[in-house]
Protein backbone atom coordinates (compact mmCIF):
# COMPACT_ATOMS: atom_id res chain seq x y z
CA UNK A 1 0.00 0.00 0.00
CA UNK A 2 1.28 3.47 -0.93
CA UNK A 3 1.62 5.77 2.11
CA UNK A 4 0.30 9.34 2.28
CA UNK A 5 3.80 10.87 1.99
CA UNK A 6 4.45 9.10 -1.30
CA UNK A 7 1.14 10.30 -2.69
CA UNK A 8 1.93 13.92 -1.77
CA UNK A 9 5.38 13.66 -3.34
CA UNK A 10 3.98 12.25 -6.57
CA UNK A 11 1.37 15.00 -6.73
CA UNK A 12 4.03 17.68 -6.25
CA UNK A 13 6.18 16.24 -9.07
CA UNK A 14 3.18 16.11 -11.41
CA UNK A 15 2.31 19.73 -10.64
CA UNK A 16 5.87 20.81 -11.31
CA UNK A 17 5.85 19.06 -14.70
CA UNK A 18 2.62 20.80 -15.63
CA UNK A 19 4.07 24.19 -14.72
CA UNK A 20 7.24 23.53 -16.72
CA UNK A 21 5.24 22.37 -19.71
CA UNK A 22 3.06 25.45 -19.50
CA UNK A 23 6.10 27.78 -19.45
CA UNK A 24 7.71 26.03 -22.46
CA UNK A 25 4.55 26.24 -24.51
CA UNK A 26 3.97 29.92 -23.86
CA UNK A 27 5.14 31.88 -26.91
CA UNK A 28 8.01 34.35 -26.59
CA UNK A 29 7.21 37.97 -27.18
CA UNK A 30 9.15 39.66 -29.89
CA UNK A 31 12.23 38.46 -31.72
CA UNK A 32 14.66 36.35 -29.76
CA UNK A 33 17.58 38.49 -30.99
CA UNK A 34 15.85 41.61 -29.62
CA UNK A 35 15.68 40.21 -26.09
CA UNK A 36 19.17 38.73 -25.74
CA UNK A 37 21.34 40.30 -23.07
CA UNK A 38 24.09 42.75 -23.92
CA UNK A 39 27.61 41.38 -24.22
CA UNK A 40 30.26 42.49 -21.76
CA UNK A 41 33.94 41.88 -22.40
CA UNK A 42 37.05 41.89 -20.31
CA UNK A 43 39.88 44.29 -21.10
CA UNK A 44 41.76 41.51 -22.82
CA UNK A 45 38.73 40.64 -24.93
CA UNK A 46 38.12 44.30 -25.81
CA UNK A 47 41.50 44.36 -27.52
CA UNK A 48 40.02 42.04 -30.15
CA UNK A 49 37.23 44.49 -31.04
CA UNK A 50 37.41 47.47 -33.41
CA UNK A 51 34.74 50.17 -33.44
CA UNK A 52 33.56 52.34 -36.32
CA UNK A 53 31.75 55.66 -35.84
CA UNK A 54 28.80 56.03 -38.19
CA UNK A 55 28.64 59.37 -40.05
CA UNK A 56 26.88 60.43 -43.28
CA UNK A 57 29.13 59.83 -46.27
CA UNK A 58 28.78 60.49 -49.98
CA UNK A 59 29.07 57.57 -52.35
CA UNK A 60 28.48 56.66 -55.98
CA UNK A 61 26.51 53.52 -56.65
CA UNK A 62 27.90 50.76 -58.84
CA UNK A 63 25.20 48.85 -60.69
CA UNK A 64 25.98 45.23 -61.59
CA UNK A 65 23.91 43.70 -64.41
CA UNK A 66 24.18 41.16 -67.25
CA UNK A 67 24.57 42.29 -70.84
CA UNK A 68 24.77 41.04 -74.42
CA UNK A 69 27.10 42.27 -77.16
CA UNK A 70 25.57 43.53 -80.39
CA UNK A 71 26.84 45.34 -83.46
CA UNK A 72 26.81 49.11 -83.35
CA UNK A 73 23.78 49.45 -85.61
CA UNK A 74 24.82 52.99 -86.46
CA UNK A 75 27.90 51.47 -88.09
CA UNK A 76 26.43 48.25 -89.51
CA UNK A 77 24.95 48.37 -93.01
CA UNK A 78 22.69 45.76 -94.58
CA UNK A 79 23.45 45.47 -98.31
CA UNK A 80 20.37 44.97 -100.49
CA UNK A 81 20.69 43.95 -104.14
CA UNK A 82 20.04 46.96 -106.41
CA UNK A 83 18.99 44.74 -109.31
CA UNK A 84 17.21 41.47 -110.05
CA UNK A 85 18.79 38.29 -111.36
CA UNK A 86 20.69 35.17 -110.32
CA UNK A 87 23.98 35.37 -108.44
CA UNK A 88 26.81 34.11 -110.62
CA UNK A 89 29.66 34.43 -108.10
CA UNK A 90 30.38 35.58 -104.56
CA UNK A 91 33.70 37.36 -104.07
CA UNK A 92 34.04 37.65 -100.27
CA UNK A 93 33.67 35.42 -97.21
CA UNK A 94 32.45 35.90 -93.66
CA UNK A 95 34.88 37.79 -91.44
CA UNK A 96 36.68 39.36 -94.40
CA UNK A 97 37.50 43.06 -94.20
CA UNK A 98 36.34 45.10 -97.19
CA UNK A 99 36.66 48.71 -98.26
CA UNK A 100 33.95 50.98 -99.60
CA UNK A 101 33.17 50.17 -103.26
CA UNK A 102 34.78 46.72 -103.19
CA UNK A 103 32.88 44.08 -105.26
CA UNK A 104 31.05 41.56 -103.09
CA UNK A 105 29.14 39.46 -105.65
CA UNK A 106 28.36 39.26 -109.37
CA UNK A 107 24.79 39.05 -110.67
CA UNK A 108 23.55 38.23 -114.16
CA UNK A 109 21.01 41.02 -114.40
CA UNK A 110 18.79 42.23 -117.21
CA UNK A 111 18.31 45.42 -115.19
CA UNK A 112 22.03 46.06 -115.37
CA UNK A 113 22.23 45.44 -119.11
CA UNK A 114 19.16 47.58 -119.77
CA UNK A 115 20.55 50.46 -117.72
CA UNK A 116 23.85 50.39 -119.64
CA UNK A 117 21.99 50.26 -122.95
CA UNK A 118 19.79 53.19 -121.96
CA UNK A 119 22.77 55.24 -120.89
CA UNK A 120 24.60 54.47 -124.13
CA UNK A 121 21.57 55.66 -126.15
CA UNK A 122 21.12 58.84 -124.14
CA UNK A 123 24.82 59.70 -124.45
CA UNK A 124 24.62 59.30 -128.24
CA UNK A 125 21.38 61.31 -128.40
CA UNK A 126 22.82 64.09 -126.26
CA UNK A 127 25.97 64.34 -128.41
CA UNK A 128 23.88 64.51 -131.62
CA UNK A 129 21.54 67.13 -130.15
CA UNK A 130 24.50 69.29 -129.11
CA UNK A 131 26.02 69.12 -132.60
CA UNK A 132 22.69 70.09 -134.18
CA UNK A 133 22.30 72.97 -131.74
CA UNK A 134 25.80 74.20 -132.56
CA UNK A 135 25.13 74.08 -136.31
CA UNK A 136 21.80 75.91 -135.92
CA UNK A 137 23.51 78.58 -133.83
CA UNK A 138 25.99 79.21 -136.69
CA UNK A 139 23.21 79.27 -139.27
CA UNK A 140 21.25 81.76 -137.17
CA UNK A 141 24.31 84.01 -137.00
CA UNK A 142 24.38 84.05 -140.81
CA UNK A 143 20.60 84.37 -141.16
CA UNK A 144 20.45 80.81 -142.48
CA UNK A 145 17.51 79.75 -140.28
CA UNK A 146 14.87 81.39 -138.22
CA UNK A 147 15.52 82.19 -134.57
CA UNK A 148 12.67 79.90 -133.56
CA UNK A 149 14.38 76.89 -135.16
CA UNK A 150 17.67 77.67 -133.40
CA UNK A 151 15.88 78.00 -130.06
CA UNK A 152 14.15 74.68 -130.55
CA UNK A 153 17.52 73.04 -131.26
CA UNK A 154 18.88 74.40 -127.97
CA UNK A 155 15.81 73.07 -126.11
CA UNK A 156 16.22 69.64 -127.69
CA UNK A 157 19.89 69.58 -126.67
CA UNK A 158 19.06 70.51 -123.07
CA UNK A 159 16.38 67.80 -122.96
CA UNK A 160 18.83 65.22 -124.31
CA UNK A 161 21.36 66.24 -121.64
CA UNK A 162 18.72 65.75 -118.96
CA UNK A 163 17.90 62.27 -120.24
CA UNK A 164 21.59 61.38 -120.25
CA UNK A 165 22.06 62.63 -116.67
CA UNK A 166 19.04 60.64 -115.49
CA UNK A 167 20.41 57.50 -117.13
CA UNK A 168 23.76 58.16 -115.44
CA UNK A 169 22.10 58.34 -112.03
CA UNK A 170 20.45 54.99 -112.73
CA UNK A 171 23.87 53.48 -113.42
CA UNK A 172 25.30 54.95 -110.23
CA UNK A 173 22.37 53.53 -108.26
CA UNK A 174 23.29 50.12 -109.67
CA UNK A 175 26.90 50.59 -108.51
CA UNK A 176 28.31 50.59 -112.03
CA UNK A 177 32.01 51.42 -111.81
CA UNK A 178 33.37 54.66 -113.21
CA UNK A 179 35.55 52.86 -115.77
CA UNK A 180 32.45 51.45 -117.50
CA UNK A 181 30.74 54.84 -117.42
CA UNK A 182 33.78 56.63 -118.85
CA UNK A 183 34.09 54.04 -121.61
CA UNK A 184 30.45 54.61 -122.65
CA UNK A 185 30.89 58.40 -122.58
CA UNK A 186 33.96 58.07 -124.83
CA UNK A 187 32.06 55.86 -127.27
CA UNK A 188 34.10 52.76 -126.47
CA UNK A 189 32.67 49.32 -125.91
CA UNK A 190 32.11 48.72 -122.21
CA UNK A 191 33.20 45.38 -120.74
CA UNK A 192 30.28 43.02 -120.15
CA UNK A 193 30.90 42.27 -116.50
CA UNK A 194 27.27 41.95 -115.37
CA UNK A 195 25.80 43.42 -112.23
CA UNK A 196 28.17 43.98 -109.30
CA UNK A 197 27.05 44.24 -105.69
CA UNK A 198 29.54 46.54 -103.95
CA UNK A 199 30.32 47.36 -100.33
CA UNK A 200 28.57 50.64 -99.40
CA UNK A 201 30.98 51.22 -96.48
CA UNK A 202 34.29 49.89 -95.22
CA UNK A 203 34.14 47.22 -92.53
CA UNK A 204 33.88 43.49 -91.91
CA UNK A 205 31.52 41.02 -93.55
CA UNK A 206 29.49 39.83 -90.55
CA UNK A 207 26.58 38.27 -92.45
CA UNK A 208 26.40 36.59 -95.86
CA UNK A 209 22.99 35.59 -97.21
CA UNK A 210 23.68 34.77 -100.87
CA UNK A 211 25.05 31.78 -102.75
CA UNK A 212 25.72 31.25 -106.48
CA UNK A 213 22.50 30.60 -108.39
CA UNK A 214 20.30 32.39 -105.87
CA UNK A 215 17.69 34.65 -107.53
CA UNK A 216 17.67 38.20 -106.21
CA UNK A 217 14.93 40.80 -106.37
CA UNK A 218 15.88 44.42 -106.81
CA UNK A 219 15.51 46.48 -103.63
CA UNK A 220 14.28 43.61 -101.44
CA UNK A 221 16.83 40.78 -101.37
CA UNK A 222 19.35 41.10 -98.51
CA UNK A 223 22.82 39.96 -99.48
CA UNK A 224 25.49 40.96 -96.95
CA UNK A 225 25.92 42.95 -93.75
CA UNK A 226 29.03 45.08 -93.43
CA UNK A 227 29.87 46.32 -89.92
CA UNK A 228 32.58 48.44 -88.36
CA UNK A 229 33.66 46.26 -85.43
CA UNK A 230 35.99 48.82 -83.88
CA UNK A 231 33.03 49.79 -81.70
CA UNK A 232 30.12 47.66 -80.43
CA UNK A 233 26.98 47.99 -78.33
CA UNK A 234 26.44 46.18 -75.05
CA UNK A 235 22.75 45.87 -74.18
CA UNK A 236 22.47 45.82 -70.38
CA UNK A 237 19.46 44.43 -68.48
CA UNK A 238 18.97 47.01 -65.70
CA UNK A 239 16.56 46.16 -62.88
CA UNK A 240 13.82 48.68 -62.22
CA UNK A 241 15.13 49.35 -58.71
CA UNK A 242 18.47 50.51 -60.16
CA UNK A 243 17.11 52.83 -62.85
CA UNK A 244 17.25 55.98 -60.71
CA UNK A 245 20.97 55.45 -60.17
CA UNK A 246 22.12 55.55 -63.80
CA UNK A 247 22.21 58.32 -66.36
CA UNK A 248 23.37 58.78 -69.94
CA UNK A 249 27.17 59.30 -70.09
CA UNK A 250 27.82 57.20 -66.96
CA UNK A 251 30.93 55.06 -67.27
CA UNK A 252 30.77 51.26 -67.48
CA UNK A 253 33.13 48.31 -67.24
CA UNK A 254 32.49 45.22 -69.33
CA UNK A 255 33.85 41.84 -68.26
CA UNK A 256 33.51 39.14 -70.95
CA UNK A 257 34.79 36.48 -68.55
CA UNK A 258 37.80 35.72 -70.72
CA UNK A 259 41.49 36.48 -70.48
CA UNK A 260 41.08 39.65 -72.52
CA UNK A 261 40.65 41.89 -69.46
CA UNK A 262 38.03 44.59 -68.94
CA UNK A 263 36.55 46.87 -71.59
CA UNK A 264 35.41 50.41 -70.82
CA UNK A 265 32.35 52.07 -72.32
CA UNK A 266 29.76 54.79 -71.81
CA UNK A 267 26.00 54.61 -71.32
CA UNK A 268 24.53 56.09 -74.51
CA UNK A 269 20.84 55.34 -74.12
CA UNK A 270 18.36 54.11 -71.50
CA UNK A 271 15.27 52.34 -72.83
CA UNK A 272 11.81 53.85 -72.47
CA UNK A 273 10.00 50.55 -71.93
CA UNK A 274 10.22 47.45 -69.73
CA UNK A 275 11.00 44.04 -71.19
CA UNK A 276 7.83 42.01 -70.42
CA UNK A 277 9.79 38.77 -69.97
CA UNK A 278 12.55 40.04 -67.66
CA UNK A 279 10.88 43.18 -66.18
CA UNK A 280 14.17 44.96 -66.85
CA UNK A 281 15.00 48.06 -68.88
CA UNK A 282 17.70 47.86 -71.56
CA UNK A 283 20.51 50.38 -71.29
CA UNK A 284 22.81 50.69 -74.31
CA UNK A 285 26.52 51.01 -73.62
CA UNK A 286 28.91 52.01 -76.42
CA UNK A 287 32.21 50.16 -76.11
CA UNK A 288 35.44 50.52 -78.12
CA UNK A 289 36.41 47.05 -79.35
CA UNK A 290 40.10 46.93 -80.22
CA UNK A 291 40.99 43.76 -82.05
CA UNK A 292 37.32 42.82 -82.41
CA UNK A 293 37.48 40.71 -79.24
CA UNK A 294 33.87 41.38 -78.28
CA UNK A 295 31.60 39.26 -80.49
CA UNK A 296 27.91 39.60 -81.29
CA UNK A 297 25.67 37.64 -78.84
CA UNK A 298 28.51 37.28 -76.33
CA UNK A 299 27.27 37.34 -72.71
CA UNK A 300 29.13 39.79 -70.48
CA UNK A 301 28.96 41.18 -66.95
CA UNK A 302 28.55 44.95 -66.78
CA UNK A 303 29.34 47.32 -63.94
CA UNK A 304 27.96 50.84 -64.35
CA UNK A 305 29.48 53.57 -62.19
CA UNK A 306 26.76 56.07 -61.33
CA UNK A 307 27.70 59.69 -61.88
CA UNK A 308 25.33 60.77 -59.11
CA UNK A 309 26.60 61.24 -55.56
CA UNK A 310 24.25 59.83 -52.89
CA UNK A 311 24.55 60.33 -49.12
CA UNK A 312 23.94 57.66 -46.49
CA UNK A 313 25.10 56.08 -43.25
CA UNK A 314 27.70 53.65 -44.52
CA UNK A 315 29.06 50.80 -42.42
CA UNK A 316 31.69 48.25 -43.43
CA UNK A 317 30.36 44.90 -44.61
CA UNK A 318 32.12 43.17 -41.70
CA UNK A 319 29.86 45.00 -39.22
CA UNK A 320 26.65 43.37 -40.49
CA UNK A 321 25.64 39.93 -39.22
CA UNK A 322 22.48 37.83 -39.54
CA UNK A 323 20.37 36.36 -36.76
CA UNK A 324 18.53 33.03 -36.70
CA UNK A 325 15.76 34.53 -38.84
CA UNK A 326 18.30 35.92 -41.34
CA UNK A 327 17.59 39.50 -40.25
CA UNK A 328 20.57 41.88 -40.43
CA UNK A 329 21.94 43.41 -37.23
CA UNK A 330 25.02 45.14 -35.88
CA UNK A 331 26.60 45.33 -32.45
CA UNK A 332 26.22 48.82 -31.04
CA UNK A 333 28.58 50.09 -28.32
CA UNK A 334 26.68 51.24 -25.21
CA UNK A 335 27.68 53.94 -22.73
CA UNK A 336 28.13 51.36 -19.96
CA UNK A 337 30.76 49.56 -22.03
CA UNK A 338 28.54 46.69 -23.17
CA UNK A 339 27.48 45.81 -26.71
CA UNK A 340 23.85 45.49 -27.82
CA UNK A 341 22.34 43.99 -30.92
CA UNK A 342 20.66 46.54 -33.16
CA UNK A 343 18.57 45.41 -36.11
CA UNK A 344 19.08 47.53 -39.22
CA UNK A 345 17.56 47.99 -42.66
CA UNK A 346 20.05 47.75 -45.50
CA UNK A 347 19.94 49.67 -48.76
CA UNK A 348 22.60 49.86 -51.45
CA UNK A 349 25.78 47.86 -50.91
CA UNK A 350 29.01 47.19 -52.70
CA UNK A 351 31.96 44.98 -51.88
CA UNK A 352 33.05 47.16 -48.93
CA UNK A 353 30.01 48.94 -47.48
CA UNK A 354 26.30 48.81 -46.72
CA UNK A 355 24.07 51.88 -46.71
CA UNK A 356 21.97 51.57 -43.52
CA UNK A 357 18.62 53.22 -44.21
CA UNK A 358 17.18 52.70 -40.69
CA UNK A 359 18.33 51.45 -37.29
CA UNK A 360 21.38 53.67 -36.83
CA UNK A 361 22.00 57.35 -36.19
CA UNK A 362 24.84 59.74 -36.85
CA UNK A 363 27.52 59.18 -34.21
CA UNK A 364 26.61 55.59 -33.32
CA UNK A 365 29.60 53.31 -32.81
CA UNK A 366 29.38 49.80 -34.25
CA UNK A 367 31.71 46.81 -34.09
CA UNK A 368 33.47 46.15 -37.39
CA UNK A 369 36.25 43.76 -36.33
CA UNK A 370 35.25 41.19 -33.73
CA UNK A 371 31.49 41.16 -34.40
CA UNK A 372 31.54 37.40 -34.97
CA UNK A 373 33.42 36.99 -31.68
CA UNK A 374 30.67 38.96 -29.90
CA UNK A 375 28.00 36.77 -31.51
CA UNK A 376 29.84 33.68 -30.30
CA UNK A 377 30.10 35.07 -26.75
CA UNK A 378 26.43 35.94 -26.74
CA UNK A 379 25.43 32.44 -27.78
CA UNK A 380 27.23 30.81 -24.85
Amino acid sequence: MIDRYSLRKAAAVALALVLVAGCAAEPEEGNASDTVANVRLTKAQLSRVTLYTVVPLGYQQRIEAPGTVDFDNDQATAVVSPFSGPVTRTLVSLGQHVVKGQPLALVQSADFAAAIGTYRKTVAAANTARRVAAVDRDLLANNGIAAREAAQAQTDAASADADRDAALQSLLALNVDRGTINAIMAGRTAPNVGGIIRAPVSGTIVDKQVTPGQLLQAGTSPTFTVADLSQVWVLVQVAGSDLNAIRVNDGAEIDPGTNTGLFHGTVENIGASVDPSTRAVVARVVVPNPGGLLKKQMYVNVSIQSGQVSTGLLVPVSAVLRDDQNLPFVYLAQRDGSFARRHVTLGYHDAQHYDVTSGLQNGDRVVVDGAIFLQFMQSQ
